[in-house]
C-alpha cells in the first residue's frame, strides 16, 4: 500500500500546513512497511490550538445543550460511515485484526459519540439545594492526550464528553498511531463544529504534550498512558492547579476460586489477556489458582492459547495480531527472558520469534511464576499471561492488591455470591464477576497507580463539569 502523508495540523477549524518539516513515520506494524507520516508539532502551533479553543469556549459552553448533542450525534455517524477506513487504519497501525478492530476499535467509539449525546440531554444540569440552585457547568478548555493501543476508543472517552459538557478541547493523540485521529478530525470538520470546538496537533509528547499540561488557557488535562508519563502530566500540570485525569497502567488479576468452574474460567482469564495482543491496559493479566489445582490449570490454559493463531492484522483467519512496533516487541520479549531467567516455568509459547518473516510479532505466551517474581509486579504489555498458585482465598486476595496498580480484575466461582464476596475485598476499579463482559455505560478507572478519575457514560461526563452553587436570601415565612 502507498504512503499517506499528512502535512497539517486541524486548528480553529481548519487544516493548517505544519511549520516544521519535520514528520513522525507511521509503521504498518505486520509488514513494517512506512504506511504514513505526520506532522511534528512545535510549542508555537499548540499554543495557537490552546488559543482557538478559549476564543470558542464562551459561545460553545453557552450553546443549547441539544445543539451539542446534536453535532456529536453527526459525528457518530460519520464515524459509522468511514467504519472500514478506520479499522484498516487502526489494523495496520495497532496491529489488532480487522475484524476485531472494526468491531472494538470502531464499534465501540461510535456508540459511546451517541451515547455521549444521550447523557447529555438527559443530564441534571441544576437543583435545588435548600436556599441554593447547584448548577453545573464546563470546566474550560481541555488538552487531552492520548495513547495508541485503543486510539480512537481514547480519543472518543476524552474529547466526546468534553465537548457535550461544553468544553472545548486540543487533542494530541499518539505519534505511534495517529492515522485514525486524521481521520476523525476530518469527519468532525465534515460535521460543521464551530472553529476551535475541536483542535488536533500531532507531535511529541516532550513538546506538544508539555504545552497542554502547562498552558495557563488550559484548564484540565485528560491523559491515558503509563503510570510514569501520568506523573510528568501531573507534575507539570500541578504548576497551575488544572484539574487532571489519569487513566494508566494496569496489573490486573484473575482469581480463580476453587469452586470456579475452571475451563471457563482459564479460557475467559487467556481471552481477556490476548485481547489486543496484550497492548490492554485493563489486560488480566496475572491468574491466580489454587495450588493443588496448578497442573489441571496448566493443561486447560495450553489448550485456550492454542486457539490464537497469530498472523498479519489484515488476514481475516489471524486471532492475534502484531505488537504495535519494533521497541514494544522487544520490550515485551525482554520481559520474557526476564521471567525465564528468574525460574519461571514455560507453559506456552517464550522468547523464541515466531515463523513469520515481518512484523513485530511475538508468541502468545504463558508463564508459572510465585508473586514475588518481576513479571507478577511490572506491567508487560504483551501477549503474556503469568500463573500465580496460591493457598488460600486470603492469600489470593493480598496476592491480587500486591501490586501498585488497581484498574481491572475478575474472580470466578460457582456461584455469582462467593465471587462478589471476594470481588469487594480486591482494591481495584473494576472486577468482572464470572466473565460478566465490559459495560461502556458503568464507570471505568483505577485506584492506586492506576490512576484517577473515571471513563465511561455519566461518570466520564461529569469529569468535565464543574460545580457552582447560587446562593438566594430566604423568603421570609
Amino acid at each position: 500500500m502507498p504512503t499517506t502523508a499528512y502535512p497539517a495540523h486541524y486548528i480553529n477549524g481548519q487544516w493548517v500546513t505544519a511549520k516544521s518539516s519535520e514528520t513522525l513515520p507511521v509503521y504498518d506494524s505486520s509488514t513494517e512497511d512506512l504506511m504514513a507520516t505526520v506532522p511534528s508539532g512545535t510549542a508555537a502551533e499548540a499554543e495557537a490550538a490552546v488559543l482557538a479553543a478559549r476564543a470558542a469556549f464562551d459561545s460553545w459552553s453557552t450553546l443549547p445543550v441539544e445543539t451539542r448533542a446534536a453535532y456529536l450525534d453527526k459525528v457518530a455517524a460519520g464515524i459509522k460511515a468511514r467504519t472500514e477506513d478506520l479499522a484498516l487504519a487502526i489494523a495496520r497501525e495497532v496491529g489488532m485484526p480487522l475484524k476485531m478492530a472494526r468491531a472494538v476499535q470502531v464499534g465501540g467509539p461510535a456508540w459511546h459519540w451517541g451515547n455521549f449525546a444521550k447523557v447529555a440531554r438527559s443530564f441534571e444540569w441544576e437543583k435545588k439545594v435548600g436556599n441554593s440552585l447547584v448548577v453545573r457547568e464546563a470546566v474550560g478548555v481541555v488538552g487531552c492526550i492520548t495513547p495508541w493501543n485503543f486510539p480512537l476508543s481514547q480519543i472518543t472517552l476524552k474529547i466526546a464528553p468534553a465537548m457535550a459538557a461544553g468544553c472545548t478541547v486540543v487533542l494530541k493523540p499518539s505519534e505511534i498511531a495517529p492515522v485514525n485521529a486524521m481521520n476523525l478530525a476530518e469527519i468532525i470538520h465534515e460535521a460543521g463544529l464551530p472553529p476551535g470546538v475541536f483542535n488536533l496537533v500531532s507531535g511529541l509528547g516532550p513538546v506538544v504534550g508539555e504545552v497542554l499540561a502547562t498552558h495557563p488557557e488550559i484548564d484540565m488535562v485528560s491523559f491515558t498512558g503509563s503510570t510514569r508519563a501520568g506523573k510528568r502530566v501531573s507534575e507539570l500540570a500541578s504548576q497551575t492547579v488544572k484539574r487532571v485525569a489519569l487513566e494508566l497502567g494496569g496489573k490486573s488479576a484473575s482469581v480463580i476460586l476453587d469452586d470456579a468452574h475452571l475451563e471457563a474460567a482459564v479460557k475467559g482469564t487467556v481471552s481477556a489477556c490476548m485481547l489486543n495482543s496484550g497492548q490492554t491496559c485493563s489486560a488480566h493479566t496475572r491468574m491466580l489458582v489454587p495450588a493443588h489445582r496448578y497442573e489441571e490449570v496448566k493443561a486447560l490454559a495450553q489448550a485456550a492459547i492454542a486457539r490464537f493463531n497469530i498472523g498479519p492484522s489484515l488476514d481475516e483467519s489471524s486471532k492475534l495480531g502484531p505488537l504495535v512496533s519494533a521497541a514494544q516487541r522487544d520490550r515485551v520479549l525482554g520481559f520474557i527472558r526476564t521471567g525465564i531467567e528468574e525460574g519461571a516455568e514455560v507453559i506456552a509459547g517464550g522468547a523464541a520469534a515466531p515463523a513469520l518473516d515481518k512484523g513485530y510479532f511475538v508468541q502468545p505466551t504463558i508463564l508459572g511464576i510465585k508473586a514475588t517474581d518481576t513479571l507478577a509486579q511490572e506491567e508487560i504489555f504483551g501477549p503474556v499471561l503469568v500463573v500465580i498458585p496460591y493457598k488460600d482465598e486470603d492469600e489470593a486476595v493480598a496476592i491480587a492488591n500486591s501490586t501498585i496498580y488497581g484498574l481491572g480484575g475478575a474472580v470466578w466461582s460457582g456461584s455469582d455470591e462467593h465471587a462478589m464476596k471476594v470481588a469487594r475485598r480486591i482494591r481495584t476499579g473494576q472486577v468482572d464477576i464470572n466473565g460478566g463482559p465490559f459495560n461502556g455505560s458503568a464507570p471505568f478507572g483505577g485506584y492506586k497507580q492506576s490512576g484517577n478519575g473515571r471513563e465511561n457514560g455519566v461518570y466520564g461526563f461529569e469529569e468535565f463539569l464543574e460545580f457552582k452553587a447560587l446562593q438566594f436570601k430566604p423568603s421570609a415565612s
